[in-house]
């Protein structure tokens, strides 16, 4: 059984326009693809102000303790009602975070791989 990995990445935007070719290319001559599951910023900064270290605490909170109301994950994180649905919100926009028919968010990653490749100077 394969991982179910959120990986998320800085890297210019032509990166990912060209695994997703690669991928296509792969469906159009009838071979398998793996599955890829990511998202993008252009730098640390775009990344940073979606990953807020709030929103680790959240992920980690709702990673440990399973499926939650917005209320009770609230109030397990001692922050308002208010700021936790934002967080919740911008997170599930984000793919990092699910809901379930009884309406308790979780986290429905394995892992989340965060990977920022340094770039080269020129010589």
């Amino acid at each position: 059984m394969t991982a179910n990995i959120l990986h998320i990445e800085i890297q210019p935007a032509a990166v990912a326009l060209n695994r997703f070719g690669a991928a296509l290319e792969s469906v159009i001559a009838g071979q398998a693809v793996q599955p890829y599951f990511g998202v993008g910023f252009e730098t640390m900064a775009q990344l940073v102000q979606v990953f807020t270290p709030h929103r680790w605490a959240l992920i980690e909170a709702l990673k440990t303790m399973g499926p939650l109301s917005v209320q009770a994950l609230a109030q397990h994180l001692g922050r308002s009602y208010r700021t936790v649905r934002q967080d919740v919100t911008a997170l599930m926009e984000w793919t990092v975070i699910d809901q379930d028919e009884d309406q308790r968010v979780f986290v429905p990653w394995d892992e989340i791989e965060v990977r920022w490749p340094l770039m080269q100077r020129a010589a």
